[in-house]
């Protein structure tokens, strides 16, 4: 199973996390973003821009602004990843269990 490491990397940091969970919530302006959190407007966008290339957050203008809010095609994307991990592991763990030990033997 190859994963997508854009992912993971992106929302490895504690503040795109916390951004992202704020996107999730509601949509977002990177001055909103910026009120809520303790960094600044630049670093806010440079957050985005990394959850953008990572295909999780998209962005529409509005006004002199852009909102920012979850992508849904890149989340799914996500999601997929990730039931593809668990369902992996959940069947690795049902081989191990099923096996008989030695004293079954």
């Amino acid at each position: 199973m190859a994963t997508n490491a854009k992912y993971w990397t992106a929302l490895g940091d504690p503040t795109r996390r916390a951004i992202f969970e704020l996107l999730v919530e509601r949509p977002s302006s990177v001055s909103g973003l910026a009120s809520v959190l303790p960094v600044t407007r630049p670093a806010v966008s440079q957050h985005l821009k990394v959850l953008k290339e990572a295909g999780l957050v998209a962005d529409t203008p509005s006004g002199k602004e852009r909102i920012y809010r979850i992508d849904p095609d890149g989340l799914a994307a996500f999601r997929a990843e990730i039931d593809q991990f668990w369902m992996k592991t959940l069947a690795a763990y049902k081989l191990a269990v099923e096996q008989p030990t030695k004293d079954e033997t």
